[in-house]
């Protein structure tokens, strides 16, 4: 009985074997390669950079995300205008390709 027992369990896991190795695979999927990940890293630091040098928005408090030239734009902002700043910074540097702007402006202003 206990032969038995460690036959089945022996049997399962063969079986199930193929399917642990090949799902690791759906887990690299929609990635960004080397290549692409240098570029979004470049194309985040120049809008990081431009958005500490103007004077409007305050590049500490925008916080910039870049995934295959989408960048994303989070964290607070003083007033509309610095937000609308903030997306025409983004958009005007090279190797973006959208820009979405999710800057928030403080409540009760």
């Amino acid at each position: 009985m206990r032969k038995r027992i460690i036959n089945v369990l022996m049997l399962a896991s063969l079986g199930l074997l193929p399917a642990a190795l090949t799902t690791g695979c759906a887990v690299t999927r929609h990635q960004e390669t080397a290549g692409e990940y240098g570029s979004d890293a470049k194309t985040t630091a120049r809008i990081k950079t431009a958005l500490y040098k103007d004077p409007l928005v305050k590049g500490t408090e925008v916080k910039v995300s870049t995934m295959r030239g989408v960048v994303q734009l989070s964290g607070w902002v003083d007033s509309e205008q610095a937000r609308d700043r903030a997306g025409q910074i983004a958009r005007s540097t090279p190797g973006v390709i959208d820009v979405h702007n999710d800057l928030l402006l403080p409540t009760g202003r």
